[in-house]
């Protein structure tokens, strides 16, 4: 009960307070939607590029921790994608939802999470999971939706493959990462910098968790769930259950470092991030199921992450 109280409530009570605001009227749709596009384009890239580019890349890249977890998310993908299929939606409904079970929320929730409960030097595995988390996800699914798309028209694997390339690098979160890459590289290389640059890098990525949890808060209050229950308990299962139970399981089998294993398996915790409905929104498709399964799995996410930290020593 102190790890829920200590750990967990004060990032839901950011969330909440979005919430609660925008339940009551007093910070408008517009004003919800600003603020989400100032952390999503800008604070939080910028917290990505900082965190990458003084990451110790050689040392921090745990390739067995990457296993656990990424095979973790695609088995929650190809149930999200299987189930929807089963239930009856149509094929780009499929990938939207399976999508929602593929991307867990590893920045906005799993970073603060991880740091409250253990320190901020136990962050180093979540920054190298998230390192590659947007750049392959997004590059997997938007692959896996024009391949969906594309069936039945006259169009070439190449022509299909640049499409899905091009709408992953105008994303400003791989944009950050491969410019926290390049950096880094860079660093190693010797280039050294004005502490005023990185002052400046400091005080923009402080801003980015608290208005990016603050304004999930009032993009969940927009999305209300309104039927499909069957597809929104499957991202839930998916994304709550069979993704940090995989990971966990792989982590012990791999004899993963405690500290790995901790930052694999609560990251793979998380709800489905706000990326899960922005991706729908994107192609058009399962916007509801995606809106509606962020909102019902962050809330019972309180839950399952409590059982987490008690299972993680």
């Amino acid at each position: 009960m102190t790890q829920l109280f200590d750990v967990v409530l004060p990032v839901f009570l950011v969330v909440g307070f979005g919430y609660a605001v925008a339940w009551r009227g007093w910070f408008s749709e517009s004003a919800v939607d600003g603020v989400m596009r100032f952390a999503q384009n800008f604070a939080v890239p910028v917290l990505l590029f900082r965190s990458i580019a003084t990451l110790d890349l050689s040392a921090d890249f745990d390739l067995p921790m990457l296993a656990a977890f990424y095979v973790g998310a695609f088995a929650s993908f190809m149930l999200g994608a299987f189930g929807a299929r089963r239930i009856g939606r149509p094929p780009q409904d499929a990938v939207a939802i399976g999508f929602a079970c593929l991307f867990s929320n590893s920045l906005l929730l799993g970073v603060p999470i991880t740091e409250r409960a253990y320190g901020a030097e136990a962050l180093a595995g979540n920054w190298a999971i998230i390192a590659v988390h947007s750049p392959l996800l997004y590059t997997f699914g938007i692959t896996v939706m024009e391949f969906t798309r594309a069936r039945g028209e006259d169009l070439s694997v190449g022509r299909v493959a640049l499409r899905a390339l091009t709408g992953v690098l105008r994303t400003p979160l791989v944009i950050g990462i491969v410019c926290g890459i390049a950096m880094n590289v860079m660093l190693q290389a010797g280039l050294v910098l004005p502490g005023g640059f990185w002052a400046g890098i400091e005080m923009m990525s402080r801003a980015a968790l608290p208005s990016a949890l603050f304004a999930l808060g009032g993009i969940l209050y927009r999305y209300r769930p309104e039927g499909d229950s069957r597809a929104i308990a499957i991202c839930c299962v998916a994304s709550l259950i069979l993704h940090p139970s995989v990971t966990f399981g792989l982590g012990r089998l791999f004899d993963l470092e405690l500290s790995s294993l901790r930052s694999a398996v609560l990251t793979a915790a998380m709800a489905p991030g706000v990326n899960a409905y922005l991706f729908a929104s994107i192609y058009g498709v399962a916007k509801r199921v995606a809106a509606s399964a962020v909102l019902v799995a962050t809330a019972l996410s309180i839950l399952s992450i409590s059982v987490w930290l008690q299972i993680l020593p």
